[in-house]
Parts: C-alpha cells; sequence; structure tokens
C-alpha cells in the first residue's frame, strides 16, 4: 500500500518585512503521524503551521496539503485546527457555536460528543465571553474537532489549562487522533510533546535542526541520568564508552549515560562518600536543552538524528 502524504513542504521560505521566519524548509508528513513542533518563540513553528491552514502564504518554494493548496476547499472539510487567537464572537453560546461550525462539514461530530470530547458539561448555555480562558480553550478544542478531521493542527492547546485539565486534554487528543489521522501539534510544554508525538520537530532560526522520535533524541545525550553530589574529577568520565553527556557545576555532577550499572559503580568506587545519587530516565527536555545550546547549534545538527 503507497504511503499518503498528508503534508509536504518543499524550499519553502517566509519572511515578514526583514524578519526570516522560514528559510529553505522542507518536510514530508505522512497519514497516521503526530508531529510534535518544538523550538523558542520566534522559531518559525507558527509560521509553519498557518501555511499549512492556507492563512499565510509562501513566498518561494512549495507546500501542498493531500496533495492540493492550502486552503482549497477540499483540504479545509479534511482539516480541523485550534490556534492560539480564535476571533469567534464572544455572545454566541458554547452550543450555538458547535451548531454553526457542524454545517460547515459533511460528516460532523455530533454535538453532545463534542460536549463530552472538551468536557463542556454545564457550560453549554454559557457565552464563548464568559468563559474562563481555559473553558474558551476548550471550545476551541471543540470546535477544530467539528469535521471529524483527517488533519489535526493545534498550536498551545494546553495554554491556560490547569493540570488536570491539561492531562484530559492530552487523553482526548490520543483517542481522538489514533492512528489513522495526523497530527500537527506546536507547543512549549516538553510532557505535552512527549505524551503525544511519535515525531518531534525542533526548529530553530526559521529551519528544523533536528526531526526524530522522542526515545531517538533522547539517546543523543544517554538514556539514563545519574546525578549526584560529588568531588570527583570529570576526567574520570570523559573516556568512558557509556558516558554521553557529562555536566559538572560546583560540586554537583551529572551524567547522562547508555548503561547505567557500570557507571554508578565506578562513581561509588572513586567516591564512596558521595550524597544525594538519583538515577532517572533521561527525559526529552535534557535533549531539547542539548540541541538548543549553543555548541550544538554550532555544529549544524543534522535534521534526521
Amino acid at each position: 500500500m503507497n504511503e499518503e502524504i498528508v503534508v509536504e513542504a518543499t524550499n519553502v521560505a517566509k519572511s515578514y518585512k526583514e524578519v526570516t521566519a522560514l528559510k529553505d524548509f522542507s518536510l514530508r508528513v505522512s497519514r497516521g503521524q503526530r508531529c510534535v513542533l518544538l523550538g523558542p518563540n520566534g522559531a518559525g513553528k507558527s509560521t509553519f503551521l498557518n501555511l499549512v491552514l492556507g492563512v499565510l502564504r509562501v513566498d518561494r518554494g512549495s507546500i501542498a496539503i493531500f496533495g492540493e493548496t492550502p486552503g482549497h476547499l477540499s483540504v479545509r472539510r479534511r482539516t480541523g485546527a485550534m490556534l492560539q487567537i480564535s476571533g469567534i464572537p464572544s455572545t454566541l453560546t458554547v452550543r450555538e457555536h458547535l451548531r454553526l461550525f457542524r454545517t460547515y462539514y459533511q460528516d460532523p461530530v455530533p454535538t453532545d460528543e463534542l460536549i463530552r470530547i472538551a468536557r463542556l458539561e454545564g457550560l453549554d448555555r454559557r457565552t464563548f465571553g464568559s468563559l474562563s480562558g481555559g473553558q474558551q480553550q476548550r471550545l476551541n478544542f471543540a470546535l477544530a474537532l467539528c469535521g471529524n478531521p483527517q488533519l489535526v493542527v493545534l498550536d498551545e492547546p494546553s495554554t491556560s489549562h490547569d493540570v488536570e485539565a491539561r492531562m484530559a486534554l492530552w487523553d482526548e487528543v490520543d483517542q481522538f487522533t489514533g492512528t489513522e489521522r495526523t497530527l500537527l501539534l506546536a507547543t512549549h510544554n516538553l510532557q505535552e510533546a512527549e505524551r503525544l508525538g511519535d515525531r518531534i520537530l525542533i526548529f530553530h532560526d526559521g529551519q528544523v535542526i533536528a526531526d526524530a522520535s522522542p526515545e531517538k533524541l533522547r539517546s543523543l545525550i544517554g538514556t539514563t541520568e545519574i546525578s549526584a553530589q560529588t568531588n570527583v574529577s570529570v576526567e574520570a568520565f570523559e573516556r568512558y564508552k557509556q558516558v554521553k553527556r557529562i555536566e559538572h557545576v560546583d560540586s554537583h555532577l551529572r551524567l547522562y549515560v547508555t548503561e547505567a550499572e557500570p557507571v554508578v559503580s565506578l562513581l561509588l568506587q572513586l567516591d564512596p562518600d558521595l550524597k544525594n545519587l538519583a538515577v532517572k530516565p533521561a527525559s526529552l527536555q535534557d535533549a531539547y536543552l542539548h540541541l538548543l545550546s549553543p555548541a550544538r547549534i554550532n555544529e549544524h545538527t543534522l535534521a534526521n538524528v
């Protein structure tokens, strides 16, 4: 069976006057992939999502969604989007908004199902303007799902959510997307990225500097983090093949390793009196900060790490 390409960007460039948002950007996203876009503010994430949705036009290069031009009617019918600024009327109620949006699609999700998915029970007769920030985000999420989309585009979807609402949102995104729908998600929340992404794209200065699974990104720095307060010299670990990265500030040593047991054993041999020894899996945040460090950026990190 041929792989269906949902998003295909080729040598895309986009600028705002003197500011370059994307430069020579290329990307292919297949059906069923869950792509999470990470990167600092101004790295190009939201610009890319707006190009996908047809809100912006490329300056150079090309971009196709389901083989069509972004914004084409056939594309919009298969796409649902939740952006940071919605601009929807504040005087309509939750239920009125959902009923209105459902009329735009041929096979919409039932209104009561949307209310359940977005946890809007008891709020359906409230106007949008009377909702809290988190409740407005939940309605925006429901509106993104109205058309039963095959491509779901979410830009910072859990902003203004409390912890419980954020985790519930992740569960609903996970369940709705499944394995057949395609997800493009921009976020600053590394926990959100790990929870929902099977493909992580790290943006920096208008380019993608890393494109890999969370597991592969973590493996760049080692799969396990070992930390302790010790005066052991870092030279003892620099040539140790299991050690991928070393951080040493004052008396606090942090090692990222591929095998924990032999490194812990060596550390205890060198300093039996060390304090606060801790061993835990390396996180996506560790890999993210490592890849965006000045030293790594200067190495011209390859996109397919």
